[in-house]
């Protein structure tokens, strides 16, 4: 079965090591970070400032990004 690592890149929990899993394709492994995402997005929004960013990224086996979910944060005014 593949492998499939999670990485924060940005904001709250970064810097942490990468979170190894395995799946059954790419697809599935999407599904698995946007559930992981959706534990961890709460945190992150609470602690983001103004004009800033948080991301998760999907990394393949050979740790190259394969997708990524970002929260920005702006000031329009």
């Amino acid at each position: 079965m593949p492998q499939y690592f999670l990485r924060v890149s940005q904001g709250t929990y970064s810097g942490g090591p990468d979170h190894a899993f395995e799946s059954a394709d790419q697809n599935a492994a999407w599904v698995e970070m946007t559930k992981v995402c959706g534990d961890f997005i709460g945190t992150a929004c609470r602690n983001l400032d103004q004009n800033a960013g948080w991301s998760m990224e999907l990394l393949d086996a050979n740790k190259k990004c394969t997708g990524r979910i970002r929260l920005v944060a702006e000031k329009l005014s």
